[in-house]
């Protein structure tokens, strides 16, 4: 009897150990396994990277007639000379506009911190000064919430010319406000678009009867303008601008604005030369008082200088 029990202990013993060593065996294979795909996780989210702030959405702060999305960076100086020949229709007898009256602005600006940039500017007509600031709400990302940048651009002008012209200090005032969204799409190519609202203090009015007068514009102007550019090469793009008016007034309703040209840039300059229906160099006299009318080849030459210091 007892050979029996310990016959029977042995056989049973015998794969008992077996299976404990299997399955201490599995489980720490498991845990081992595990803490392997866990140290491999936290080294892939390690090594993932950061969105980035997506740079050079457009070369320079102008885009033929309209700001562009760019704020420069901080420390940033930048001089511009905008410049506009008369319109072309005239032929040979000006010149194609070179020789007609031209209309010129030289600007200055200067960013005192990061996504500000503030600056002053003086154009040939009506010699109107302008104060003007331009503010980075949001910027593109490489990756994650933000798929466009979207800046803020407004100014102030004055005429300046003498007091003739004028019965009230506030009828020299004009003012302009505009919100661009933009994305750089590929690599190559940037689009952008721009609603705004252009306030003038002053409009032309009639006597619609006798004692009293009616206004032939609303003081307030709303516009979008549409702008893109394709880079050709690394220093060099194709740049194009539409400018729809909106608001329609009782009488001389501007005219869209079309244009096309080519940049050239480097590091610290921009060039463009371009052609399009907009003369006035200020935002809001073009999106008021625009004349030319491209359906009837109204167009003229322009250029656009700018020139960056960093400090």
């Amino acid at each position: 009897m007892r050979m029996k029990t310990l016959i029977t202990w042995k056989i049973v013993r015998g794969p008992c150990l077996v299976w404990i060593l299997v399955l201490w065996a599995m489980g720490f294979g498991t845990a081992a396994v595990y803490a392997q795909d866990t140290a491999q996780a936290a080294t892939a989210v390690a090594q993932k990277p950061k969105p980035t702030v997506v740079k050079n959405t457009f070369e320079s702060i102008w885009i033929i007639d309209n700001q562009t999305v760019m704020v420069p960076v901080k420390g940033t100086f930048e001089m511009d000379i905008l410049h506009r020949f008369g319109v072309w229709e005239n032929g040979y007898e000006d010149f194609f506009g070179l020789f007609a009256s031209s209309n010129i602005r030289i600007g200055a600006s200067y960013a005192p911190i990061n996504k500000l940039n503030v600056g002053v500017g003086i154009t040939k007509y009506k010699m109107m000064w302008d104060a003007n600031v331009k503010y980075a709400i949001i910027e593109q990302m490489s990756s994650g919430r933000w798929p466009v940048s979207i800046t803020y651009y407004g100014n102030a002008a004055i005429d300046s010319r003498s007091s003739d012209n004028f019965q009230n200090f506030s009828d020299r005032l004009t003012y302009f406000n505009q919100i661009i969204i933009a994305r750089k799409i590929t690599p190559k190519f940037s689009a952008q678009v721009a609603p705004s609202l252009s306030h003038t203090n002053v409009v032309n009015g009639y006597y619609s009867e006798p004692g009293k007068v009616s206004e032939e514009r609303n003081h307030n102007h709303f516009a979008v303008a549409v702008s893109g550019r394709y880079k050709l090469k690394e220093s060099m793009a194709i740049i194009a601008n539409y400018d729809q008016p909106i608001t329609k007034h009782k009488a001389g309703n501007p005219h869209p604005n079309i244009s096309l040209g080519l940049e050239i840039s480097t590091s610290a300059h921009a060039f463009q030369f371009f052609a399009g229906n907009y003369y006035y160099l200020s935002p809001q006299q073009n999106n008021m008082y625009n004349t030319n009318d491209f359906t009837k080849g109204e167009f003229l030459i322009g250029f656009n200088i700018t020139r960056l210091w960093n400090y």
